[in-house]
């Protein structure tokens, strides 16, 4: 990937300087984010901030395109670190669903997971939707084209036996589905975000909605199939009108790093990152999910030997 066409992308380059506290020159780690009002580039912000300090490294934090640009900034050595979808990176590093034209891209590790984006399906309870398979012939969005939402859509309404043949597909993204279902034009959407979600929240106000569930024979078959999901229950009362837990699956925001990055130099962020879980809970609410146990689940790409020797001193990986 040159980095011409990088550029021609339109990435906005929202860049701070987050200097440690001790002042030394040290490492400098640029870290790719996501969409400067979204979570990623907030949780990343709250994250540079603290690393920074703990770990004596400058941070310069980048506003992206999210999980596909954040990966080819990383093949083009544009960046050293980055969020991203444990789904996508997979994609990414064996070359298949959004990456199948692109081919593999080799030059990442996996550094932790460290929250839940869940694969919600809203529907509307007027239109006799009960189950996923109630999906078929219906309108529904399945998030932008060529979106991770988009490949989430299709493996699990083939888990149930459904193709985007069987139904009427519409590639809008979280805010323009929820315009759409409120206007009646669609009947339900895929949208793949931490739980609660502003779409979704934004939806509730002014109508009813119905969460889909993810059956646990279905959810295991799945899992099975794209060892990238967990299965999550949303808890009752995430949203308004929906009374009760609801088991669906789960893909997770990670850290990414380039494979130049020293063992060293991961191990220490690592190392940072968990033992300052609380300081970064405090920052940003995302930070209460970090968890050794739940950072290593669900990663089906190698570990970069830094985040590899912190995971086995603590024992949570062999």
């Amino acid at each position: 990937m040159k980095k011409k066409w990088i550029t021609m992308m339109g990435i906005a380059l929202l860049s701070t300087a987050l200097l440690s506290a001790c002042g030394s020159k040290g490492n400098s780690v640029k870290l790719a984010t996501g969409g400067n009002t979204g979570t990623y580039y907030s949780f990343g912000t709250a994250v540079g901030q603290i690393l920074g300090s703990k770990a004596g490294v400058s941070f310069n934090i980048q506003s992206t395109g999210a999980s596909k640009a954040n990966i080819q900034l990383i093949d083009a050595k544009e960046v050293d670190m980055a969020i991203v979808q444990n789904d996508v990176m997979d994609y990414a590093y064996n070359g298949t669903d959004l990456f199948a034209a692109d081919g593999a891209v080799k030059g990442f590790s996996a550094m932790a997971a460290v929250y839940a984006e869940v694969v919600q399906i809203v529907a509307d309870p007027a239109s006799g939707i009960e189950t996923i398979a109630d999906l078929k012939g219906k309108n529904v969005s399945v998030g932008d084209a060529g979106s991770g939402v988009e490949f989430n859509a299709k493996q699990i309404l083939e888990a149930y036996g459904i193709t985007f043949n069987d139904i009427n597909k519409q590639n809008l993204s979280f805010a323009a589905s929820a315009d759409a279902f409120k206007d009646a034009k669609i009947d339900a959407f895929f949208c793949t975000a931490g739980a609660p979600t502003t779409a979704i929240m934004d939806l509730v106000t002014s109508k009813d909605i119905k969460i889909l569930g993810v059956d646990e024979a279905t959810a295991d078959k799945l899992i099975s199939a794209h060892p990238f999901y967990t299965a999550y229950d949303i808890p009752a009362g995430t949203y308004k009108g929906v009374d009760e837990d609801i088991r669906t699956v789960a893909v997770k925001a990670t850290f990414i790093v380039s494979n130049e990055l020293s063992e060293d130099l991961v191990y220490k962020l690592t190392k940072a990152l968990f033992e300052n879980k609380d300081a970064i809970a405090s920052a940003h609410a995302k930070g209460k999910e970090l968890d050794p146990q739940y950072a290593v689940d669900g990663i089906s790409i190698p570990f970069h030997k830094g985040a590899e020797k912190y995971f086995k001193e603590i024992g949570i990986l062999k």
